[in-house]
């Protein structure tokens, strides 16, 4: 029997279908950043890279949670 993900992460799939590039390419992005603030790191996803508000939010926290061990 498989797990359903849950919280950010259920949102994994649909971002790789409908903006064609894997998590581990989005979440390498973020780190990348220079901006460390949560909305400012959504923001930036929808303006440089067109995603959708829930999409973006579901990365940062993802990326965040894990950067703090919280993962």
């Amino acid at each position: 029997m498989t797990q359903t993900a849950k919280g950010p992460a259920s949102y994994f799939p649909s971002i790789e279908k409908k903006y064609g590039r894997p998590i581990a390419e989005w979440k390498d992005l973020i780190r990348s950043s220079p901006l460390t603030r949560h909305m400012e790191l959504v923001n930036w996803l929808k303006a440089e890279h067109g995603l959708g508000h829930g999409h973006a939010n579901a990365l940062v926290a993802h990326t965040l949670a894990e950067a703090s061990g919280k993962q």
